[in-house]
Order: structure tokens, then C-alpha cells, then sequence
């Protein structure tokens, strides 16, 4: 395993950023380990919704899951307003960086994650081959 750490600033875009440091890493294989931060805008499609919800203000980042590859990611995301009140879905681009984010990325070694269609949903689905 190998563990990737990276920092976003204010302004960045959350998904652009963590999937441009999978590309520049030829991360074949990844999961988000950990992310803390906070944002000035959140764009997440909740589930079963054909589109993303927006809101801006300011909101913590209380956590952030999913697998990372080269070859198609997909990544949740929780965030909390001002009075705790929670919510997450699926992240979209749009959701920006207030002070900070604090990524760090875990990367298998021994494995190559793709997204394919398999019949069993409509989406491309996560297939996981070995290296």
C-alpha cells in the first residue's frame, strides 16, 4: 500500500482537485482515507435525484468516502452548516474550499479499479482486477 497526503486551498474545487492528483499520480487503485476542511459551497446529488443540490455558506467537512482510480472515481460527501444540521450525497464538482481541505489517498498496489456496466444497474459499476 502506499499513502498519498495533499492539502487544497481556498477556491479550489474539491472533486476537480482530488481527481486531477489521481491523474498526475496514475493512482490506479485508491480510497479516500481521510479529508478535513471545510467549504463555501457544496454541489451533491442526493439519492435517487437525477441532478446535484447547491448550497453555499459555510460548512464543515465531517467526512468523505469512496474509491479513486485514473479510470473513473466515485465519492461521497457529508458536510455541516453552522448549527450541525448534516447532509450528503454524491460528490459533484462545485463544492469549493473555504480554508482548507486536508486529503489523504490510500493506493493499492496489488489491484486496478475500472467502472463498468455489468447489467446489474444502469451506471458503471466499480470491477476490481488484480495488478
Amino acid at each position: 500500500m502506499k499513502t498519498h497526503a495533499f492539502r487544497l486551498k481556498p477556491g479550489d474545487d474539491l472533486q476537480k482537485e482530488i481527481q486531477q492528483y489521481v491523474n498526475d499520480n496514475h493512482i490506479a487503485a485508491g480510497w479516500i482515507a481521510a479529508c478535513v476542511g471545510s467549504l463555501t459551497q457544496y454541489n451533491i446529488r442526493f439519492a435517487n435525484q437525477p441532478a446535484g443540490s447547491m448550497g453555499t455558506g459555510h460548512f464543515e467537512i465531517v467526512s468523505i468516502n469512496g474509491t479513486a482510480s485514473i479510470n473513473g472515481s466515485h465519492i461521497h460527501l457529508s458536510v455541516s452548516d453552522s448549527t450541525g444540521k448534516t447532509i450528503g450525497g454524491h460528490l459533484l464538482d462545485n463544492c469549493l474550499v473555504y480554508t482548507t481541505a486536508e486529503i489523504v489517498i490510500h493506493e493499492s498496489i496489488d489491484h486496478v479499479f475500472t467502472r463498468e456496466n455489468d447489467g446489474t444497474t444502469p451506471w458503471e459499476e466499480l470491477k476490481i482486477n488484480p495488478r
